[in-house]
């Protein structure tokens, strides 16, 4: 998978040459490239925001310079999907990870600052690409960066080959639309806290019934808006 990443913060995007994201550009699985926003302006301050029509705080992103950086990333064939990690976008899922782990080889996420990215771009990107605007919750952040490093590293370990034991992504939070069940290693007993004896038991068929009632029950304490009505209860 190719990943293009456009920012006005490119060194943020360091951390990606680090844990198995790192070894998967290594190894060839994750092709991705970094671009500063900036190269695509014109003048000499290298200026890619102004201020908001209607009035109003903070500026906005000029569209030139995004129109003229997606002009360069994007695939000719309309096969690149265009990511704008924003709080006005629907919830990012774990169902849209695996989906975009899927069904495109090519993403690029477009990480926006001040006030967001003029609306225009993503009305002309439209006709070039698929375009999809992710929220990575209810709150607000800086910028898009973080949010794009959370949706990167989410999509990347589902491409083939970069999670050594793919049965690990099986078995994890909202994959089968529970909260992941409590996880215990070695010792059996800890400052005098012990290990569920079902754990020790090494019958299969018990454990995976108590993991199952710990997803069932976390989810209900945790997360109960996962659940269908009548379990959440």
């Amino acid at each position: 998978m190719r990943i293009d990443i456009v920012t006005i913060f490119p060194e943020f995007f360091s951390v990606l040459d680090v844990s198995l994201l790192g070894k998967a550009r290594v190894d060839g699985l994750l092709d991705v490239h970094v671009h500063d926003l900036r190269s695509w302006t014109t003048d000499r301050h290298r200026t890619v925001d102004d201020t908001p029509y209607g009035g109003g705080a903070g500026m906005v992103m000029k569209p030139e310079p995004w129109a003229q950086a997606l002009s360069a990333v994007l695939r000719d064939d309309g096969s690149s999907t265009l990511v704008v990690p924003t709080p006005a976008g629907r919830p990012f899922t774990q169902a849209i990870a695996r989906s975009l782990a899927a069904d495109t080889d090519h993403l690029v996420f477009a990480c926006g600052r001040y006030e967001g990215i003029d609306a225009r771009v993503f009305e002309w990107a439209a006709s070039r690409c698929s375009v999809v605007e992710l929220s990575l919750g209810d709150y607000v952040l800086n910028g898009g960066e973080v949010a794009a490093m959370a949706m990167i590293e989410a999509v990347g370990r589902l491409v083939p080959g970069v999670v050594g034991n793919p049965e690990s992504l099986v078995e994890e939070s909202h994959e089968d639309g529970l909260l992941e069940y409590p996880s215990y290693t070695k010792p059996a007993v800890w400052r005098d806290l012990e290990v569920p004896d079902v754990l020790l038991s090494g019958h299969h068929a018990r454990v995976a019934a108590w993991r199952h009632e710990q997803q069932v029950e976390r989810t209900r304490r945790v997360r109960p808006d996962l659940l269908p009505d009548d379990t959440a209860r």
